[in-house]
């Protein structure tokens, strides 16, 4: 009656094994490491790792080890004082353009575990801390775009009307000025913008006879459009971490211009100082046919032109009229160009950029045009042409780009891109780890609680149901086991409120093995036999059990669905802890009950 057939001994003892195993990497904590990655194809290999090993013992500084992969070197310490003393020998050692070097946490598994794969949980920033950036996003960019964009728009809009003018470009204190060619086009220029460009402030400039108008773009339009490049921005930070994969991170905007991103428990700081640091921004531009390179480069560079350089070194000019940004960009994927066999970006746009990138190229076949890749590099925009090639048909919605150093290169563009343009570039201005936002005697306080809290529940049950409290006892551990263990495997981050939601399950648990040991005493008091009882008490309590578990799964559910932040920490942590109680409040505790009482007559139990 009260005995498992043996593959069922074996599943409870399998997983406990194995829920032992992947918990047991917490305990081991963690080193204070930094991290030091390649930007783009710069070799990170044995030699660099042999170069920062020998300047820190120059330096004096204690190294605990060191670890090579083939994307990055990993050098632990034994305490933070090392480790920040490291910080400013290894940025001193290594060019700051080729290689990025950042503060990190490496967990100190033992190597036979993390070859199991086994990890230590994340800690949120109210427990162990994370890491804290600081981005200013610069709206004077946003200022330069709105008027770049209005002088290409104009230009499009005054032939497609027939309106004869000189030039139109930025002026030099802001704004755009047009010449029209006489006084005819300059009356129908009035009306075209007073009609077309409403957010344009429309004032004379220059002489009369220079038939010239001054454009400005109206502030509760520039004022917009600032919001509006920090809300994107916002946006794109969300996707790009969703990308990258951290759990509840902390994306906010301060004050008009600033975004403050906190990231709890991320190891791989240097990827996701990557990922945030560059703008991955894409312009195309005509190439400059009839302006002078050398006389460029001696500082003459024509109106209307930009000097540029090329990967290989080359000098190239550009037109100042972007015909495309990267805002317009709605998917890209990495791939590899079928012809040359190089590393490639596909890219798709959205159906605005792609009739204005078609218009663009169908006036412009034959001719070169270059991409330009511009990312943000230790606080200002680096901009290089990483493709020239002549455009031989009109482009449309979907085309590829080439010109990357790597395939690793067109993955991590690809990614930028597909997770949004930034809408103004931005800068990194402050990043630091941070320590537990409550301060250590409150979280030293939170665990005693969390302690002594388990031991009375513990003891209360040891007392009032003797072995039966005990068996109880015991699949309350295996549950705090099993839930640290899955918590560790899915790699979710633990805050407080996730603490709480543990410490629910834990009353959940014993709450089970409540309603089954008081079954059992009334199937006793009913005059049943020990055995049946035992049965009875299982059989009879678990309708009532998993009703109660349901009930509580549809909460946490709907709390993970519509909570955010520290809610959907308490949610995940209490979805997990019902599942893992469920079986160790019923199979767990039936295994053991089975095993000490299933083969014997007993004449009563110690319930």
């Amino acid at each position: 009656m009260n005995q498992y057939p043996l593959w069922r001994y074996l599943l409870v003892l399998a997983v406990v094994v194995i829920g032992s195993l992947y918990a047991l990497p917490n305990l081991y904590g963690q080193d204070p490491a930094l991290q030091i990655s390649p930007r783009r194809s710069a070799p990170i290999d044995a030699t660099v790792e042999k170069t920062v090993t020998a300047a820190l013992a120059k330096a004096n500084i204690a190294l605990k080890s060191s670890e090579h992969t083939t994307n990055r070197i990993l050098l632990r310490f034994p305490d933070d004082l090392a480790r920040t003393a490291a910080m400013a020998v290894v940025t001193t050692t290594l060019d700051s353009k080729q290689y990025l070097v950042a503060l990190n946490l490496a967990p100190a598994t033992p190597g036979w575990l993390r070859t199991l794969g086994g990890q230590p949980m994340y800690m949120g920033l109210d427990l162990r801390g994370g890491v804290h950036f600081l981005l200013q996003v610069d709206t004077a960019a946003v200022d330069k775009q709105i008027d770049e964009r209005f002088v290409s728009e104009l230009r499009t809009g005054f032939r497609e009307e027939k309106i004869r003018f000189r030039t139109v470009g930025r002026a030099a204190n802001g704004g755009i000025a047009v010449q029209f060619l006489n006084a005819d086009a300059l009356a129908r220029g009035r009306v075209y913008l007073n009609r077309d460009y409403v957010d344009l402030q429309v004032t004379d400039s220059g002489a009369a006879d220079e038939f010239g108008v001054q454009l400005i773009p109206k502030p509760t339009y520039v004022t917009e459009t600032r919001k509006t490049a920090v809300k994107q921005n916002l946006t794109t930070l969300r996707n790009r971490i969703n990308e990258f994969g951290v759990a509840e991170p902390v994306i906010q905007q301060q004050g008009d211009s600033r975004i403050v991103v906190q990231l709890p428990g991320v190891e791989d700081t240097a990827e996701a100082k990557k990922l945030l640091g560059a703008t991955a921004t894409l312009e195309f531009r005509m190439v400059d046919l009839d302006g002078d390179v050398a006389a460029a480069k001696a500082g003459r560079v024509p109106v209307g032109s930009k000097l540029y350089q090329q990967r290989s070194g080359e000098p190239v000019l550009l037109s100042k009229r972007v015909m495309l940004t990267g805002a317009s960009i709605i998917d890209a994927a990495s791939g590899v160009e079928t012809q040359s066999n190089s590393p490639a970006v596909f890219i798709t746009l959205d159906s605005k950029g792609a009739r204005r990138f078609s218009r663009a190229t169908r006036e412009e076949i034959g001719k070169p045009m270059a991409v330009v890749f511009i990312e943000q590099q230790q606080g200002r925009p680096v901009e290089e042409v990483i493709n020239v090639a002549t455009i031989r048909d009109e482009l449309g919605k979907r085309f590829q780009i080439t010109g990357l150093d790597s395939g690793d290169e067109s993955r991590t563009l690809a990614l930028l891109l597909r997770a949004g343009a930034l809408a103004a570039p931005m800068e990194i201005i402050e990043e630091r780890t941070v320590g537990p936002s409550l301060g250590q005697d409150n979280i030293d306080r939170g665990m005693q609680s969390c302690i002594v809290g388990f031991l009375a529940v513990v003891i209360y049950m040891a007392i009032y149901y003797k072995t039966f409290g005990l068996i109880a006892d015991l699949a309350l551990a295996l549950n705090v086991i099993l839930l640290v263990a899955l918590l560790s495997m899915l790699q979710a981050t633990l805050t407080l409120p996730g603490i709480a939601g543990i410490l629910l399950t834990v009353g959940m648990a014993v709450d089970a093995n409540v309603l089954i040991n008081e079954r059992i005493r009334e199937e006793l008091r009913l005059g049943k036999t020990p055995q049946a009882a035992i049965y009875a008490g299982y059989d009879r309590a678990f309708d009532t059990i998993l009703d109660s578990n349901v009930t509580t799964l549809i909460a946490s559910l709907v709390l993970f669905s519509f909570g955010s932040g520290p809610v959907k920490g308490f949610a995940i942590t209490l979805t997990l802890g019902i599942l893992t109680s469920m079986f160790t409040a019923i199979n767990g505790t039936r295994a053991v009950v089975n095993l000490l009482y299933g083969k014997r007559r007993l004449k009563g139990l110690s319930i």
